[in-house]
């Protein structure tokens, strides 16, 4: 798989980040087939890809409360 080139990407912020900086997760968008996820503490640190089926998984879980600590 080649490198994706992010340098133009849009960041959001993930709902569930808290208002204090705290457990911040951003995602970018229109990379298909695949979900770039980043620290939003750390935007020039590393960025995480997931496959659109797995990210959908985890946001389910997330939503659901199905993630245990």
């Amino acid at each position: 798989m080649r490198a994706l080139d992010l340098n133009a990407a849009t960041w959001r912020r993930s709902s569930y980040s808290n208002q204090d900086g705290g457990q911040c997760l951003e995602v970018a968008d229109g990379f298909a087939p695949v979900v770039p996820v980043r620290d939003s503490k750390n935007p020039h640190g590393p960025v995480l890809t997931f496959t659109a089926a797995d990210w959908s998984s985890f946001v389910a879980a997330v939503k659901g409360d199905d993630l245990s600590a």
